[in-house]
Order: C-alpha cells, then sequence, then structure tokens
C-alpha cells in the first residue's frame, strides 16, 4: 500500500509519497481500505510541527472507507462496513489502521467520500453550536471565514438553530458561497469590527491573530468567543482584565477530541450530521480532491487559501 509520510517537520515539501507493508490489525483495531481521506488545518500543524509528532509518522486526521480486517476483541464492527473517523492521525494512506471505537457507522444512502468530507468539519461544527455555545432562535453568531468547508458548516446549523448569522468573508466569490449556506449578512475583514460592534453573542473564530481583537469587541456583555484554530497564526498571550473590560466576557479554546470523548457522544454526534446530510439540511461542499499523491499541492492550497469548500485526498 501507499501512504503519505512525514519524517521531518516542515513544509509541504517534506510529505513523502512512499510505499508501506499492508498494516495488521491489533487488540481492538480495523484497517479500513480508505475511500478518501480528509483535509484540515490541524494536518498542516501536524506536519510542520506546531503540533509535534513523534516522527516518522503518517499524518491526516479524518477519513471512510470499507472495514477489510478487524483484530482482535472487536465485536461491534464486521469486515464490509462502511465506517468514518475524525480526530485519528494516520487517515493519509490507502489502508488505515483505526481503533473499532473511534469508528462510527455510515448510513447507506451516505457516499463514503461525503462522509471522508463531514466527519471532522461536521463534528466540529456540532460541538461548537451545540455544547460549547448552546445556539438558539434569535441569537446573533458571527461566523469567519463563512466560505472554507468549516464556515460554511458553520453557517447551516446555526440558521438550523434558528440564529441571525454574520460571516466574513475576503472576496466577491466568498461572499456569494457563505450566501449559498445561509449567512444573513456577509462583511469583509476590514470593517466587520466597527460594522457589529457591542451586537454578538458568540464568535466562532477560526482564523486567530489577524481576526481575535476585533472578534472580542463585536461580542456583547457576557458574549462568547470560540478560538477553533489558527489560520493566520496563534494568538498572542491575553491579559484576562481585557476580559473583564469588554464586558464580562467568555474565551474557550475547545478541540474536536474533548467533546467526543465517550463513544456514545462520538455516535451522537456522527448520527445526528448524517441525519441532517440524508435529509438535505446540511450541504457539504466537497470542492477539490486530489489524488493521494498530491497531498503537498493539497496543502499549499489550503495553506494559501486558495480553496473553498472541502478537501479530499482520493488514494
Amino acid at each position: 500500500m501507499h501512504a503519505i509520510i512525514v519524517s521531518a517537520h516542515g513544509g509541504p515539501e517534506v510529505l513523502e509519497y512512499v510505499e508501506r507493508p499492508d498494516p495488521v490489525p491489533g487488540e481492538g483495531e480495523v484497517v479500513v481500505d480508505v475511500a478518501a481521506s480528509g483535509v484540515n488545518f490541524i494536518d498542516i500543524y501536524h506536519r510542520s510541527g506546531a503540533y509535534p509528532l513523534d516522527l516518522p509518522a503518517t499524518i491526516g486526521s479524518e477519513g471512510a472507507g470499507t472495514v477489510s480486517a478487524v483484530g482482535p476483541g472487536v465485536q461491534d464492527v464486521k469486515v464490509g462496513d462502511t465506517v468514518a473517523w475524525a480526530s485519528v492521525l494516520g487517515s493519509y494512506t490507502e489502508k488505515a489502521v483505526v481503533p473499532a471505537d473511534r469508528v462510527v457507522p455510515v448510513p447507506d444512502d451516505v457516499p463514503a467520500e461525503l462522509a471522508a468530507a463531514a466527519m471532522l468539519q461536521g463534528m466540529t461544527a456540532h460541538y461548537l453550536t451545540h455544547s460549547t455555545f448552546e445556539v438558539k432562535e434569535g441569537d446573533r453568531v458571527l461566523v469567519h471565514a463563512g466560505a472554507g468547508g468549516m464556515g460554511q458548516l458553520l453557517i447551516q446549523l446555526a440558521k438550523l438553530k434558528g440564529a441571525t448569522v454574520y460571516t466574513t468573508v475576503s472576496t466577491s466569490e466568498k461572499e456569494k458561497l457563505a450566501r449559498e449556506a445561509g449567512a444573513d449578512e456577509v462583511l469583509r475583514y476590514d470593517d466587520f469590527a466597527q460594522a457589529l460592534r457591542g451586537s454578538i453573542d458568540v464568535v466562532y473564530d477560526g482564523v486567530g491573530k489577524a481576526t481575535f481583537d476585533g472578534g472580542l469587541e463585536v461580542l456583547r456583555p457576557r458574549g462568547l468567543m470560540a478560538l477553533y484554530g489558527a489560520a493566520s497564526g496563534p494568538v498572542p498571550p491575553v491579559d484576562p482584565q481585557v476580559l473583564n473590560k469588554q464586558g464580562s466576557l467568555f474565551l474557550t479554546r475547545p478541540t474536536l477530541a474533548h467533546y467526543v470523548a465517550e463513544r456514545a457522544e462520538l455516535l451522537q454526534r456522527a448520527s445526528d450530521l448524517f441525519g441532517w446530510i440524508e435529509k438535505g439540511q446540511v450541504r457539504i461542499n466537497v470542492s477539490h480532491r486530489y489524488p493521494l499523491a498530491e497531498a503537498r499541492q493539497a496543502h499549499e492550497d489550503l495553506a494559501g487559501r486558495r480553496t473553498t469548500g472541502k478537501l479530499l485526498l482520493i488514494p
């Protein structure tokens, strides 16, 4: 089989397309013939060393496919099942080894590629809108980077909950995508803070350094900032007194792993997500598909903000 290996942290050039022996599942594990792997900013953080890994490593944190082997002790997953997973390292490969308690069943009506595209960003959008800040009808929500795969999902889920959704984009083309996802008002990054000052209940920020200060400015008293990523770079250290001065604000830096730590919660979030997809209530915009061997190009395009929607690697 082939896989993408990182032997040293660095830029896209460190992604190596190599041949490896077919894996054998261990206790409590399954081997999945991968139909598609999702490409996400966390993969860039793993590759670059922003989130250091024990090297060499196969990166990629999301995928879907067909179970081809099960290890000892696996009872609820069988060969031939279509499954998906997220927050499990090692998905940039033709055959992935995944803990059986971390895979979820994919409904017959959801293609495996679509499941791979939905898992990490979809469940992240789920916990952000249903748990980190439980969006209610009438809430005013700001979603940064509304044309990206994550942004489009956050917009859709916030609208399902009855919120008024504002979002930021950088171009007219991206504005069109954000509006198609359901955004009520689309702003540019250089004027959103002034336009929304003191009026927003929750800010969902995956951009980081470039938008963080403005995001605090737009929050109402006791509003919440959910900083879930740093596409523009990490946010500098924050003086907690700033939160006091700007209205007793709340700030959290959540991550998906802590919101799917229990299997029951993982299954519930995935079930909700696939149910919305089956009913047509949530649309997954897969904008680019790359052969697995072209992982470098996928990383360059994602980091260069040359894409919208979801990126997939196809073995």
